[in-house]
């Protein structure tokens, strides 16, 4: 059966395609467009008129593209951005009506729990799982026999942060300073109830994470065979942010592994992994391309046999 899943994030809009045979995937392809849906949501409350077209008009494109690949459905989510806005229901039916997708807006645990779903189609003993989105960043510790054992969605992601706090360029280190008591704040209750479970494996998924592999691999072109399942030390992570800090938004564009518009928000992504990891005192990151997209296509499919 071949089958489209498509997630309407804060900073951008991926699309998967897949065949999907026995409960397992073969053929995946992901499409990706930084539409940055949650532009100033934080701030203003609402998604503007240009995110609106902007993001319409992804969707409907990447609906065309699961239609010629001949997908037999097409499952869409939205996450932080789109339920933290309060025009959510005019963006929805603006896009059902030019796309023909139906959008669910998904909670933030729900978000979670489909991220975890997607990793443990790999993956068999007790992990954590961190997801770093543009908007929020969610945790989940579990594992596929016994399923979640805990989750939790925290409003830190690279977007939301980059427009609150990192607006200098190049950044200052007083930004970095707030941000960064901005964020332990936020997670430290979240951390120290994940520091009471045995975890033998993290897992890193989302663009923050598969970008900071790229980076840190020097990468050229984007391979997602040598992103997936590549390990990232905390040193190695500490470094790139080191890197990071110092460089303009238009020397970010340049560096190899990075897309050129994830430049500006990188930054904050790299505080917010760079923390979560300090803190847990973890080691390494196994980085990982099945994500909540394959989770959505899992759970989907699931409910309806």
């Amino acid at each position: 059966m071949k089958i489209a899943a498509i997630d309407i994030g804060t900073n951008s809009m991926r699309l998967l395609l897949a065949d999907y045979v026995e409960g397992k995937f073969f053929n995946r392809q992901k499409y990706i467009n930084t539409t940055r849906i949650g532009q100033n949501v934080d701030k203003e409350g609402i998604i503007s008129d240009e995110a609106i077209e902007r993001n319409v008009d992804a969707l409907h494109e990447f609906a065309n593209i699961a239609r010629k690949y001949g997908c037999e459905k097409i499952f869409a989510m939205g996450t932080s951005a789109l339920r933290d806005s309060k025009n959510k229901e005019y963006f929805l039916q603006k896009a059902f009506d030019k796309s023909g997708v139906l959008v669910e807006i998904i909670s933030g645990d729900n978000e979670a729990d489909l991220g975890f779903l997607g990793v443990v189609q790999e993956i068999d003993e007790d992990i954590l799982v961190i997801d770093i989105g543009g908007g929020s960043t969610e945790f989940i510790v579990g594992n596929k026999a016994e399923g979640i054992k805990f989750t939790k969605s925290e409003n830190v992601g690279a977007l939301r942060m980059t427009e609150k706090f990192l607006t200098k360029d190049p950044i200052d280190s007083s930004e970095i300073e707030d941000a960064t008591t901005y964020i332990e704040g936020t997670i430290m209750d979240t951390i120290e109830k994940i520091s009471n479970f045995n975890i033998s494996k993290v897992v890193g998924i989302g663009g923050t994470i598969t970008s900071l592999s790229a980076i840190h691999q020097d990468l050229k072109v984007y391979d997602t065979h040598k992103i997936h399942k590549s390990v990232i030390l905390d040193t190695d992570i500490e470094e790139i942010l080191r890197n990071l800090k110092e460089l303009t938004v238009k020397e970010k564009r340049n560096l190899n592994g990075l897309q050129p518009k994830r430049a500006d928000i990188i930054t904050a992504g790299a505080l917010i992994l760079n923390i979560i990891i300090k803190n847990l005192r973890i080691k390494d990151i196994t980085v990982s391309e099945f994500d909540n997209l394959e989770g959505l296509i899992c759970h989907k499919l699931k409910r309806m046999s």
